[in-house]
């Protein structure tokens, strides 16, 4: 088991999942954030079913840069409630791995 996850968010458009990649990245909050366009997403929300194309986002990370990496998503995303969930990474390439804690670990 590592200290390394992947989370999980949409966004909107391609803009926005874009802005939000950057900024996480340069705040070294994520060492890579990968955007997969668009998904179709159906959900619950405010008493009706909707569906939408949302853009989601592959965030590497390690988990004690979760709280940080989650006020950040609030502050940058436009939902009302953005998704951001995350699941650990339990093996990976040793020099994969490497590089997302060097990465994650040079903040400033």
């Amino acid at each position: 088991m590592t200290d390394k996850i992947v989370a999980f968010s949409t966004c909107a458009s391609a803009e926005e999942a874009g802005r939000i990649a950057r900024a996480l990245v340069e705040r070294r909050l994520a060492a890579c954030v990968s955007i997969v366009s668009p998904v179709q997403s159906v959900y619950h929300w405010k008493g009706a079913v909707e569906e939408t194309s949302e853009w989601l986002l592959f965030i590497k990370t390690r988990r004690p840069l979760f709280d940080d990496l989650e006020k950040a998503l609030r502050a940058l995303h436009s939902y009302e409630v953005p998704e951001l969930i995350a699941v650990p990474i339990v093996a990976g390439a040793q020099s994969y791995l490497d590089w997302l804690d060097a990465e994650t670990s040079a903040r400033a």
